[in-house]
């Protein structure tokens, strides 16, 4: 993956701080969309647009009707499910889904398993309030 870097000065030492931004994590998203999956389309819909609003839709937690109202000079949303449902085959997509994965994950994790730890937390509040303050939250 492609990284940005920033130097910044500080105290008269240089360090370097790595940094993706949102367009070009789009880019890469996409890039590795059209190398992974063919999606025949026609017309005012080509592939790569297609692509930009299923990763906008996804990425918002939207519908794709509503983000194609959101985006000018897009196709609409009903050339969008028109191409969308031309998929039939789940068990080829989920494997060209893993092979877009797979070719995203960086070389030095591709060697061999690592070990990893993950703390989740899935009580709100744990512990005695020190004041009248209470805290509250959501659980998702």
């Amino acid at each position: 993956m492609t990284v940005s870097s920033l130097t910044k000065a500080k105290q008269g030492e240089s360090t370097e701080e790595l940094v993706l931004t949102d367009s070009e994590t789009l880019d890469q998203v996409i890039q590795c969309l059209v190398e992974n999956f063919s999606i025949t389309t026609q017309g005012a819909c080509d592939q790569k647009t297609l692509f930009e609003i299923m990763v906008k839709a996804a990425s918002t937690g939207d519908s794709i009707e509503n983000t194609a109202k959101l985006l000018k000079n897009i196709p609409t949303a009903n050339d969008i499910r028109y191409h969308l449902n031309k998929i039939n085959n789940f068990e080829e997509l989920e494997a060209q889904i893993n092979q877009a994965l797979k070719s995203r994950i960086p070389l030095g994790l591709k060697k061999g398993c690592l070990k990893i730890a993950i703390d989740l937390n899935l009580i709100c509040y744990y512990g005695k309030p020190t004041s009248s303050e209470f805290v509250t939250c959501t659980i998702k």
